[in-house]
């Protein structure tokens, strides 16, 4: 740590924080009208492409949420778990796993009891079920409580070279700070710049041994659910989008938390274009998946009365799974027998009906033997 290092807490003016408002604030239009659009999107759902939609978003986000960390969750697990307590289906063949399922309970909680007030005891909760069954001869860790011993630091590097990223106020001042955030969090309506603060005010405290960053999303999850007053925040994913980009998430907290020294220590603009564009990534995503979904279902309401046979329906529901966009090079004779297993007179036959039937295209441009095709949808 360099000898002149200081931390954003260690400001007088902390935490009372600063961010330029204009430069966040076409963020925030746009990511409202998304929001709005993800809504309206929702409601043409049916009720199981709207359950399946929010068990997707929700696995992601508890599946990322541990990646961030390094922590690798049993997918088969967490989906088992979520599919119960959403009340979905009850699991007859795959028994969940204690720590994936008190993970969803987490989840679950935020987004749902966001109206409820955070408390101590919640966080406390929320810490335990996390670390219930912890078990480590290396590095032992307080579980449902506050740290309460020295300094917390973020190093990395090797022995004798270690660099600190970060280093949390004392274990001694833990208690005051937390008293301090929850009032401030219970008494500020939800807002997009609420939930930028939140994030960072929870992660400048580092009140846990362990976790931090996993509580501080699920708290992330309950801001954003009050925002909508809805259980919506459940289609789309925080944490996959923040996963997708952790040298920025990094980078982010070291140009905002001291580690990169600036004029203004308390001015968290920067944090904050970097969470609201990780915000928009989300939602642009959940509304793309959305549309998928219900143009899948146009497609085949569409053709429901179509010879398709099996192989067919295999190709098609290949190429509208990926996207005609990420399908790259369109449908081919050649990718048709890859993914089908057939001879390629069977493939050409059942190419050409499908042609006959509307349900693809011949790609303008294309011919001979680079002719391609694309889904009409």
């Amino acid at each position: 740590m360099r000898d002149n290092q200081q931390w954003i807490w260690q400001d007088k003016n902390y935490p009372h924080f600063e961010y330029g408002s204009k430069k966040i604030s076409t963020l925030i239009e746009s990511i409202s009208m998304k929001q709005g659009e993800l809504r309206a999107f929702s409601k043409i759902l049916g009720k199981e492409s709207l359950e399946q939609s929010q068990l997707n978003a929700l696995e992601n986000e508890i599946i990322s949420s541990s990646a961030i960390e390094g922590e690798i969750l049993d997918r088969d697990s967490v989906k088992s778990s979520i599919k119960e307590k959403l009340g979905i289906e009850v699991p007859q063949y795959y028994k969940e796993k204690t720590k994936e399922s008190n993970y969803v309970d987490v989840l679950i909680d935020a987004n749902t009891n966001y109206k409820q007030n955070l408390t101590v005891e919640k966080l406390f909760s929320w810490h335990y079920k996390m670390f219930e069954n912890y078990n480590s001869k290396i590095w032992n860790i307080e579980i449902g409580t506050f740290r309460n011993t020295g300094t917390m630091q973020v190093v990395s590097g090797v022995i004798g070279k270690q660099k600190v990223f970060y280093e949390a106020p004392n274990s001694t001042v833990v208690n005051e700070e937390m008293n301090s955030y929850i009032k401030w969090f219970n008494e500020t309506p939800a807002s997009l710049s609420k939930v930028c603060i939140a994030h960072l005010w929870f992660v400048i405290i580092h009140p846990f041994d362990d976790g931090n960053g996993r509580i501080t999303r699920a708290i992330t999850d309950m801001v954003l659910s009050a925002i909508e007053n809805t259980n919506t925040s459940r289609l789309y994913s925080m944490s996959k989008s923040i996963n997708s980009d952790r040298k920025g998430y990094y980078k982010a907290l070291e140009k905002t938390t001291g580690y990169i020294k600036k004029d203004n220590l308390i001015d968290i603009t920067f944090w904050c274009e970097w969470f609201l564009k990780m915000l928009e990534k989300s939602l642009i995503e959940a509304i793309a998946s959305i549309v998928y979904v219900v143009d899948k279902a146009k497609f085949w309401d569409k053709h429901r009365n179509n010879p398709i046979n099996e192989r067919q329906t295999k190709v098609l529901n290949s190429i509208l799974d990926k996207g005609m966009e990420n399908f790259e090079g369109g449908l081919s004779t050649k990718k048709y027998i890859k993914i089908t297993g057939t001879t390629s007179a069977t493939a050409s036959r059942d190419i050409k009906s499908l042609v006959k039937m509307g349900c693809i295209k011949q790609v303008d441009g294309s011919s001979g033997r680079s002719v391609r095709y694309e889904v009409l949808v």
